[in-house]
């Protein structure tokens, strides 16, 4: 038998429950991964909680968590791939918090050594998101972009990616961010009331590209900014992207292991930083979502999904 999160209806954190299961074993064409992380994204709570149910209606009892870190356990017929004892990355669809997922070879890419096991586990979807958004709106050397919640998840991998290009980017976030940003080379600004005139000031020659991963008007702001509707992607605001027109790319336009890989090694090499904010064991899954609700963040939270005394035998990046 082995643990995972599973929810038996619609609900609020308490209907998150750490269940045993039984141990999968791989069928053809299909991997067996002992997880070792798992990432915690914010979409999940609307999935739970019942909001896309007539999109991706729950299946009870259904499982939860999508991107994971691990270790191969398993392989089935057919997979070339990958072998027993392998450090890997992936995404599983409602069934990544768990000690042992299966997934497809197709949804799976090797660990870099020089990685962290929590911050892999976030490669496959905020990684994703971030390089789907960037690409979405072509950021070019010497242009100025902005990226709104620029301290979260999806916020400070696309600022980053965005600057190894080689555009100036300005970041809103919080007052307790600001230093942060500045550190990773972003110029920050604090978001809220009075945003309009504190980028125009940042920027008064304009802004080229926008960002958004949080919503609350951010659209609005970069059009009133004079940025073109082709040049801005928000993850957050459905609304203002059937009203302007614009780019809604997300983790799905970069669901792939070789983007995965490069994202994966540009992290390992220290070129971008993935903040790790909070590691809940899995035992805390309803705290940990009572958390990730506030939406006040620096980086990501993550469950610690392998016991600590089996993850400190690992001999990979921990």
């Amino acid at each position: 038998m082995a643990k995972a999160v599973r929810f038996d209806r619609y609900g609020g954190p308490e209907v998150l429950k750490v269940m045993e299961v039984p141990r999968p074993s791989a069928p053809p064409g299909k991997v067996v991964v002992e997880v070792v992380s798992a990432a915690l994204n914010p979409g999940e709570i609307g999935i739970r909680q019942g909001v896309f149910a007539n999109i991706w209606p729950a299946t009870f009892p259904e499982g939860q968590g999508n991107d994971f870190s691990g270790v191969v356990a398993d392989v089935g017929d057919g997979v070339t791939r990958f072998a027993v004892g392998q450090a890997v990355l992936g995404f599983a669809p409602r069934a990544a918090q768990a000690e042992f997922v299966v997934a497809d070879a197709a949804t799976l890419a090797l660990k870099p050594a020089d990685l962290g096991w929590d911050e892999a586990a976030t490669i496959a979807g905020v990684g994703a998101t971030a390089w789907a958004s960037v690409e979405a709106v072509v950021p070019r050397e010497g242009e100025t972009m902005v990226v709104s919640a620029a301290a979260g998840g999806v916020g400070v991998i696309a600022a980053q990616l965005a600057t190894l290009r080689g555009a100036r980017v300005i970041g809103t976030a919080g007052e307790d961010n600001q230093e942060f940003l500045a550190s990773l080379g972003i110029t920050p600004v604090v978001y809220g009331p009075g945003l309009f005139g504190r980028i125009r000031e940042l920027a008064p020659d304009g802004v080229d590209a926008y960002v958004d991963t949080f919503g609350s008007g951010n659209v609005d702001t970069a059009i009133a900014l004079g940025v073109p509707p082709y040049r801005i992607n928000s993850i957050a605001d459905g609304y203002a992207v059937r009203k302007y027109g614009t780019h809604f790319a997300a983790q799905e336009d970069a669901n792939t292991p070789e983007i995965w890989t490069v994202i994966a090694e540009l992290v390992a090499a220290g070129r971008v930083v993935v903040p790790i904010a909070k590691a809940y064991p899995i035992e805390q899954v309803q705290a940990a979502y009572r958390d990730l609700a506030t939406r006040h963040v620096r980086g990501k939270r993550v469950l610690h999904v392998m016991a600590p005394e089996r993850r400190a035998t690992l001999t990979d990046a921990s």
